[in-house]
């Protein structure tokens, strides 16, 4: 009997005292402890949703019908190269959802859908137009949405956010929310950048090139660009470096004439990162390709030797330099008189992967603070209050024992807080609901179990056996309801998002920890009185 007694207070004394060193960083006494208490110990604690410290809540739309161009651009391309290596004659081009083939004879129609039958072909005159079939097309659009989805949860999980929710919404919709974001526009920039790393050869060769200027105003990008328009062949184009002058900060653009096929990208990049030229003290993005992307790098440096490779990142001409030699091993750099911030966040974007389709941004809200301080006080507030309610209805209407219920209610609170501070869990408006629904529960088992103690009571039973009596009855009763209450919450974790999710976590957690303080704190308290004193009458 006492050893069991021991054994439980031994126990409840444990939870207590791990509950308060988990919850011990979301106090200002946390702050004052000592050095190696803050380096070794638990210093995250509870953290506060976007609802209660402010932040950033940003609604993403996928762009499917472009990742279905670019899917259709690719196909075009691998079709290109198996016709060139097996020395078929016709020639490919893409035109946005379209592949046209001419010309469409039987062989070249033969080769191309026996590589790909997702195409539907439709005949012309003397050639033949592809399109993907409308399962491929609608397939692509959802994996690009997933693939979005997962990319810029990789990109904000780099850039440090603590407790982001990420969430699909709709058919192609993504919800971001940040808490607690102190630079909202890089946050947004880096989350949203397409990121489409792309490689390719500067049109040196062509007299078209000594007619560009080498140096234009911004805003006179698209002036130049219809100039030059009906001269540009099919396999050119024109894009832009953006330079910024240091001493000045005025932003000028440098045009280039780029032949318009692709011939890497940054799907085959196996990691970038940030380094620093020691000639220059400059950060740049320094490159590796996977081994199959160092392949192909091999072999467009050594056909291209003297001419320029252009780095391309989302359109924009990053660099252009001159190819010395062939390079093996898969290496390159992107340069382009970053800032240290700059090269950082082109690296996470890299490393993370390119989107696989363009985002536009539906909803760009920046919550303030105010709102979570007002809640918080709100919230805090009806805590405190159903806090006061319940202790003294208890102690009115059960006398001794609702102190002891009252003990379990106080005991319950604070391992919950421990509970959710281990769990580093994010408290959201719902979350704090759902303790003040748990302070409610708290006392429920109890007044079942102290109910069956007075009917056993009445029954002419003993202190002692009103008790055991009280809780073996009472046992499976309470059991039942708080299973039940689990699986619900279950539920709402599974299929709830954001504030929903944050509601179950503190709803299981509550009912969880209201078995332990329900049977087995009150019961060692009464154990412990009974052992103590020997009561002869239970004052309930």
């Amino acid at each position: 009997m006492k050893k069991g007694i021991f054994w439980r207070l031994g126990l409840i004394i444990f939870t207590v005292l791990v509950s308060i060193v988990f919850f011990l960083p979301n106090t200002p006494i946390f702050k004052s402890m000592p050095e190696f208490w803050q380096k070794t110990m638990p210093n995250k604690g509870l953290v506060l949703g976007l609802d209660l410290q402010g932040g950033l809540h940003i609604v993403f739309e996928v762009e499917g019908d472009k990742a279905v161009d670019i899917a259709t651009e690719r196909i075009a391309s691998t079709l290109k190269g198996i016709l060139e290596k097996k020395k078929i004659d016709g020639t490919i081009k893409s035109e946005g959802k379209t592949i046209i083939v001419s010309p469409g004879s039987p062989e070249v129609r033969k080769e191309i859908e026996k590589e790909y039958p997702i195409l539907a072909p439709s005949e012309g005159q003397g050639f033949v137009r592809y399109v993907l079939i409308d399962k491929e097309a609608q397939r692509i659009k959802d994996a690009s949405t997933d693939q979005v989805l997962e990319i810029i949860r990789n990109r904000i999980d780099q850039f440090g956010v603590a407790e982001p929710t990420i969430h699909r919404q709709g058919e192609n919709e993504i919800v971001v929310q940040l808490p607690g974001i102190k630079d909202p526009k890089r946050a947004v920039d880096v989350i949203g950048k397409t990121a489409l790393l792309e490689f390719k050869i500067v049109d040196d060769d062509s007299p078209l090139a000594a007619e560009l200027p080498q140096v234009i105003m911004t805003g006179e990008e698209d002036a130049l660009l219809q100039k030059f328009r009906q001269r540009l062949s099919e396999e050119q184009e024109i894009l832009f470096q953006r330079i910024v002058n240091k001493e000045t900060g005025v932003v000028t653009k440098r045009p280039y004439l780029m032949k318009r096929e692709t011939l890497l990208t940054g799907d085959l990049l196996d990691e970038a990162r940030v380094s620093i030229d020691q000639r220059f003290n400059e950060p740049y993005v320094s490159l590796n390709f996977n081994p199959a992307g160092a392949k192909i790098f091999e072999e467009i440096t050594g056909k291209n030797v003297k001419k320029r490779l252009a780095i391309i990142l989302d359109g924009n001409v990053y660099s252009a330099p001159v190819i010395q030699e062939k390079i093996a091993g898969g290496n390159a750099q992107i340069t382009g008189n970053f800032t240290l911030e700059e090269s950082k966040d082109l690296a996470i974007v890299l490393r993370a992967g390119s989107l696989p389709a363009p985002v536009k941004i539906l909803q760009n809200v920046t919550v303030g603070p105010s709102l979570g301080r007002d809640s918080i006080e709100a919230g805090a507030l009806a805590g405190i209050i159903a806090t006061v309610l319940v202790v003294v209805f208890m102690i009115f209407y059960y006398k001794l024992s609702g102190v002891i219920a009252d003990f379990a209610l106080v005991l319950n609170i604070l391992l919950l807080l421990g509970a959710m501070a281990s769990l580093n869990a994010t408290l959201t408006l719902p979350g704090i609901a759902g303790i003040i629904l748990a302070i409610g529960m708290a006392v429920d088992s109890n007044v079942l179990m102290f109910e069956r103690m007075r009917e056993e009571i009445r029954a002419g039973k003993t202190a002692r056996a009103a008790i055991d009596s009280g809780y073996k009855k009472a046992f499976w009763t309470i059991f039942d309801s708080h299973v039940t209450t689990l699986i619900t919450a279950a539920v709402l974790f599974q299929f709830g998002t954001g504030p929903i999710k944050g509601f179950a976590v503190t709803l299981s957690l509550g009912v969880a920890i209201n078995l332990f303080t329900a049977l087995i704190g009150t019961k060692t308290v009464f154990d412990i009185i009974h052992l103590r004193w020997d009561i002869k009458r239970l004052s309930i």
